[in-house]
């Protein structure tokens, strides 16, 4: 049987640990995050796609990672709180984890496998980076930082629709 995401675990950011499999037949967006990145913006974003697809069958994973700049310097509950005061962010988020090297997180490995970047370099190379899943759990596509969570929303309805 071919592997997909509901064969993973996490921890949430408050440490409940959660089998991917619990959000079986929605379409997912897995994103590397990070509090004091050129990026972090980009959560606001993040956050209107999540109120506009979530009665749909949408869901955003969000996971920390300092492995960028330390960017991410902050601990589990600062991060928690910046995400809710600064962007009123209401998706999941799950403890800070690595996404590159020795010690990456599972999901992480999988993801860089089923879709690598430009040239087919696997390796995560900022924070932001963003995996489109299906309600299958089967990752679609990858997308840069610099892709807008707006410039995702085609891509997301389609999915929606099938």
């Amino acid at each position: 049987m071919t592997a997909t995401v509901y064969d993973f675990h996490s921890k949430t950011i408050d440490g409940a640990n959660v089998a991917l499999s619990d959000y079986q037949g929605k379409v997912l967006l897995i994103v590397n995050v990070a509090s004091k990145c050129g990026f972090t913006p980009q959560y606001k974003g993040l956050e209107t796609l999540y109120r506009q697809y979530k009665a749909r069958g949408f869901e955003i994973l969000a996971f920390p990672c300092n492995q960028f700049g330390g960017q991410e310097p902050a601990t589990e509950p600062e991060i928690k709180q910046f995400c809710r005061s600064e962007y009123d962010v209401t998706f999941p988020i799950f403890s800070k984890i690595d996404v590159n090297g020795q010690g990456a997180h599972p999901l992480y490995k999988f993801l860089e496998d089923q879709r690598p970047g430009v040239l087919g370099t696997k390796r995560i190379k900022w924070n932001f980076t963003k995996f489109l899943v299906d309600r299958r759990g089967n990752p679609i596509r990858r997308y840069s930082p610099r892709n807008k969570p707006e410039d995702i929303a085609l891509d997301i309805e389609r999915l929606l629709n099938t």
